[in-house]
């Protein structure tokens, strides 16, 4: 896969909030109710390890408010949630909606759990100071990807973090997302909007790469601050 072309500044601001085409919707749906989400290959028990070293290393700070897109079945929204963080999490599936809720409701944890559109959020601008997202960008097709970009930058407050994480383009295996992202084909949609604090490759770090059922993955995760002011021309 080559990068995509880099919109232009003003297409970008102003791209629409679409939503997910249908039959995306209902994949997703099947997806759930057809599998236990404990036997999905991407279900894990334990957050993700650049969401715990964020949390360690005060890179972002309870009590946010803070949005997980594409939560799942909560099990990050669970964790930050424990950690102090007010937490919301949203996913197009209704069945992981419901598996999130029963697992709050069984911890004791207040997060809340909502089925939204990651293309079309239900949520007011600037209301979050931190996003998180661990494997949702990657999983959309490229024509919806700007739509996304738009949405977090809309929700999320200026000076806000974004927290991404992805499969690399390094993976060569063949499960996990298709479309496979380097850091540049991120910055072609991000940087824009957003400043790129800093990135990670998970071979390369004592976290390790993104571990699934089916086994590991290379991935990157990232820290992303949405930009206060409008990114500076080319010099």
């Amino acid at each position: 896969m080559t990068a995509s072309k880099s919109p232009s500044r003003a297409r970008r601001r102003s791209a629409p909030a679409r939503g997910l085409p249908d039959d995306l919707r209902k994949s997703w749906a099947e997806t759930y109710a057809k599998t236990p989400y404990r036997d999905l290959p991407w279900f894990s028990e334990k957050p993700f390890p650049s969401l715990v070293r964020a949390v360690e290393e005060r890179q972002i700070l309870p009590p946010g408010p803070l949005l997980d897109v594409g939560c799942g079945a909560g099990t990050n929204a669970l964790w930050l949630a424990g950690q102090g963080f007010r937490v919301t999490g949203v996913d197009i599936s209704p069945g992981a909606v419901e598996g999130a809720q029963r697992r709050a409701q069984a911890a004791g944890l207040p997060a809340e759990f909502r089925v939204a559109d990651a293309l079309n959020l239900p949520f007011p601008r600037g209301q979050f100071k931190v996003v998180t997202d661990v494997g949702c960008f990657h999983t959309l097709p490229i024509p919806l990807r700007e739509g996304y970009v738009h949405e977090v930058h809309r929700v999320l407050k200026p000076g806000g973090t974004y927290l991404p994480a992805w499969i690399a383009r390094e993976a060569t295996q063949q499960f996990g997302p298709p479309h496979r992202l380097s850091v540049g084909d991120m910055a072609t949609y991000f940087e824009h909007e957003f400043i790129f604090a800093e990135t990670e490759y998970g071979p390369t770090s004592p976290r390790g790469a993104w571990r699934t059922r089916r086994g590991l993955l290379p991935s990157y995760s990232a820290r992303l601050l949405r930009r206060s002011k409008p990114q500076p021309p080319p010099r």
